[in-house]
């Protein structure tokens, strides 16, 4: 490209627009109030928009019709189901025999160390258990004794 060429160089149609250079007089087309209008909140200095701020309308949240209910004594159980200590026992990451939710937790069954744990009844177990919970199906519970085991349920501590 010749030298002279880079002067004459241009942005394409429409890709680049001239800033609004506010309070610069009135020759600059936003001089007297300063694209604040006249008088009212807006025009003060010290004055700020909150996001949620709908000019003065009725907010989105208080016109939405509210509805539901939400417990907030709900206990949020993490599950596992008899088929997964029943793979544990035969990979031999369950020692003596023993499950509880601080093992299942360091074993990676269950994903956090202070929430209460659940056993359900899915799938099938052959290994003889002491399988401690917080919580347990009747038909886990049928399962792990028809195996030989022993279901015991433990008191949540919560913390």
């Amino acid at each position: 490209m010749a030298p002279s060429a880079l002067g004459s160089l241009r942005h394409a149609e429409g890709s680049w627009k001239r800033t609004k250079r506010i309070a610069r007089g009135q020759g600059s087309g936003h001089g007297g109030t300063s694209t604040r209008g006249h008088k009212g909140e807006g025009a003060r200095s010290g004055t700020h928009d909150r996001p949620w701020f709908e000019g003065g309308q009725m907010p989105l949240i208080r016109r939405v019709p509210k509805f539901g209910f939400r417990n907030p004594f709900k206990v949020k159980y993490q599950i596992v189901n008899v088929a997964t200590l029943g793979k544990l026992s035969e990979t031999g990451k369950l020692e003596e025999g023993k499950v509880s939710p601080e093992i299942l937790y360091t074993i990676g069954s269950v994903s956090k160390k202070n929430a209460p744990v659940k056993i359900l009844g899915d799938g099938e177990i052959k290994a003889t258990l002491e399988v401690s919970a917080h919580s347990f199906s009747k038909s886990a519970i049928k399962k792990i004794e028809s195996a030989g085991g022993k279901a015991i349920t433990v008191k949540f501590a919560e913390q």
